[in-house]
């Protein structure tokens, strides 16, 4: 293949005015990005919003086209679909926002999700009244939100069939001190009836 200019800029676009959704063809971005690999890929993007131009630049799109107007009531074809300054500032925000949406990658659980964790995580909690001495059985607890103390689900089957050193009340939060020592059999003593 001849070299090509590095100034130019290579756009995916869907000659329709306005365009449709189904007619963008936005994949022919990738397509573009593989056989020019050396040159700034594109959009012309005559579709009436905002969203597609963004699903573009996630594809790959490093430049924009946006027909632009001051009234969409104005004669000729393009101001009808055309964005408004308002709406050109929101794209370009929303351009903006998106490498830092991507993050790194990796899942994890964000300081800005803790309250929401801890509202809507469970614990584990007696679902009745329990005597000191009682070996605990799965129908002895439920899980309930806040998740703001005590243990959690997962820890459940490591609890069942050991001896508690104190009483529960109905719906107080387990925690790994109401237990006595692991290993203790729990057959030695008589629990209460259920």
């Amino acid at each position: 293949m001849l070299p090509l200019n590095s100034q130019v800029c290579v756009l995916q676009c869907t000659a329709s005015y306005p365009a449709e959704v189904e007619d963008l063809h936005l994949n022919v971005i990738t397509a573009l990005r593989e056989r020019f690999p050396d040159l700034v890929i594109g959009l012309s993007d005559h579709q009436n919003g905002i969203a597609m131009a963004v699903a573009a630049f996630m594809l790959g799109a490093r430049v924009i086209e946006k027909h632009f107007t001051l009234n969409h009531a104005w004669k000729g074809t393009d101001h009808s679909f055309s964005l408004m300054p308002e709406g050109m500032r929101r794209l370009a925000r929303d351009l903006h926002r998106v490498p830092a949406a991507l993050g790194d990658g990796v899942k994890r659980p964000l300081d800005c999700e803790q309250p929401a964790l801890v509202k809507m995580g469970k614990k584990l909690v007696a679902s009745r009244d329990l005597e000191a001495g009682h070996v605990l059985t799965e129908a002895d607890v439920a899980m309930k939100s806040p998740a703001d103390g005590g243990l959690r689900p997962y820890e459940l089957d490591g609890l069942v069939g050991r001896r508690l050193r104190h009483p529960l009340r109905l719906e107080e939060t387990i925690v790994l001190e109401d237990f006595e020592p692991a290993g203790e059999p729990a057959h030695t003593q008589p629990t209460r009836a259920s």
